[in-house]
């Protein structure tokens, strides 16, 4: 297939995006080398000349407002701008996502934000509606602004905590908060002439690029670490067509050959290594904020493994107290698995260097040794007070069944973020009367059999009397109600 990007797209100059990318600029985490977008004559720039990641700058102001205000949401603002912009978001966040004629802002929980995240006009963009995800109630405390309900008390209660929510991108399009970052991600492949779209992957983020090719009308490669992904994420990654290549190696492996074949082929590279993934994720952070009234919780607890989200959510936190949306920072918490943990070994040195392991976990969607985004989540980390840590596999698997017997359910990388919480609230750190929101990356079905119960089916025959003696043999069902004796729990059968 004919894959080279041989030149930048012919927009014309009058054009609202070629303007709108005109403005965007590419700055080094490291030596703080300044690129634009545009370079006519090369492919996408990912790295700086220096070899670290980059981030993105877009000039944060709203619909009309003239130009001229500084690159990244630096400049803060006045009490009557930011009320502007929560006014702008809560008149996009009434109409109805699902409606079709609905423009894009309204629609996507992405663009929705998109002053903040890439100032396109509707038709430049790609959307599948993704983000408008719940915030849950799960805290013990009744009083709190939601009360949780009687089974996502048990979460609550399980971690220790009065006021907490979990805000669940597992439901997201592909069922994990990958489109966030993806919708965003083939928006600028598109936009810059690409062909085909690439991405190492551990499931889910091949899930997300094949999906949102397929919707742009753009070829996808995938790389896989062979017999480590789980099959519901494989399932989604063929049947969006993709092509897909299994490699003998890890994720860290996969990752690197990625972005060979990426400079070689003039392929678009979509992993987090691409600065626009992590723009697209920092709507899980404004969108959890317009979920609390524009009121940041204590702390944002969340999984770790590509670092990714870990960087974009910093990053929007900051920008939201920039433009005066929030009054403080949260403090972050990322949580590794033990057996994947680089990035705790190097936050217990005080990030004297940095770590990589040969990861092992259940958690397959953060078995990652070496993460792209170090750099960026340190910078989050030291700005906002945050810590990481770490927790066992069975201290995973423990805390998905807490999470799946609730009856929102999600895969295993996402329970370490209540894994954690409950440890760091045990250990006198997180206090059980802070606000803390949790973040659920995957929903259930991207994994179906790890920490799943085996189903112990029985064979009836097909009347009352076998079903009453089922019902006693199990015991829970037939077990008489509050206020009502055994006689009359069986009756009602």
């Amino acid at each position: 297939m004919d894959t080279r990007i041989d030149r930048q797209p012919e927009v014309p100059p009058s054009s609202s995006v070629r303007q709108a990318l005109e403005e965007v600029r590419l700055r080094c985490v490291a030596c703080q080398a300044l690129y634009p977008v545009l370079e006519p004559g090369r492919p996408a720039r990912y790295r700086c000349e220096c070899g670290e990641v980059l981030d993105v700058e877009i000039p944060l102001r709203l619909p009309g407002a003239p130009s001229g205000r500084g690159h990244g949401g630096t400049s803060h603002q006045t009490q009557d701008e930011a009320a502007a912009w929560r006014q702008l978001f809560e008149q996009r966040a009434r109409l109805l996502p699902g409606t079709p004629a609905a423009p894009v802002a309204q629609r996507s929980g992405v663009w929705r934000y998109r002053e903040l995240i890439l100032p396109l006009p509707d038709e430049a963009v790609v959307s599948r509606a993704e983000g408008n995800t719940t915030l849950y109630a799960v805290g013990s405390d009744q009083q709190q602004e939601t009360q949780a309900s009687p089974g996502l008390r048990r979460i609550g209660d399980y971690a220790g905590l009065a006021q907490l929510y979990l805000k669940h991108e597992g439901e997201n399009p592909t069922g994990s908060f990958k489109d966030r970052g993806m919708v965003v991600g083939v928006t600028m492949a598109r936009l810059m002439g690409a062909r085909a779209v690439a991405c190492a992957s551990t499931g889910n983020t091949s899930a997300s690029l094949a999906s949102y090719a397929a919707l742009a009308g753009l070829e996808a490669l995938v790389f896989l670490p062979a017999g480590q992904v789980a099959g519901g994420k494989l399932s989604q990654t063929l049947a969006y067509g993709a092509r897909m290549v299994q490699i003998n190696g890890d994720f860290d492996a996969a990752m690197r050959l990625v972005e060979q074949v990426c400079d070689e082929l003039g392929i678009y590279l979509l992993n987090s290594l691409n600065p626009f993934r992590v723009e697209g994720q920092k709507a899980i952070a404004f969108e959890l904020l317009q979920q609390l009234a524009w009121q940041a919780p204590d702390w944002l607890v969340l999984p770790a493994g590509n670092l990714g989200n870990t960087s974009a959510l910093g990053k929007a936190f900051r920008q939201a107290r920039a433009l005066g949306l929030i009054e403080r920072l949260p403090r972050l918490a990322a949580i590794q698995a033990a057996g994947a943990n680089p990035f705790y070994l190097s936050y217990r040195e005080g990030f004297a260097r940095r770590h990589t392991v040969q990861a092992q976990t259940v958690a397959s969607a953060i078995k990652i040794g070496n993460p792209v985004s170090y750099a960026r989540a340190r910078l989050v980390i030291e700005e906002c007070g945050g810590l990481v840590e770490e927790v066992s596999d069975p201290e995973i698997l423990e805390a998905k069944a807490v999470i799946d017997r609730a009856g929102i359910g999600c895969e295993p990388a996402s329970a370490a973020t209540l894994a954690g919480l409950r440890k760091l609230v045990r250990a006198g750190i997180i206090k059980p009367n802070e606000r803390v929101v949790a973040i659920l990356t995957g929903n259930l079905l991207k994994d179906h059999q790890t920490g799943i119960p085996r189903a112990e089916t029985v064979t009836i025959d097909p009347d009352l009397a076998s079903v009453r003696r089922t019902l006693d043999a199990l015991g829970s069902l037939t077990s008489p109600s509050p206020g009502r004796d055994a006689s009359a729990s069986t009756g009602a059968l």
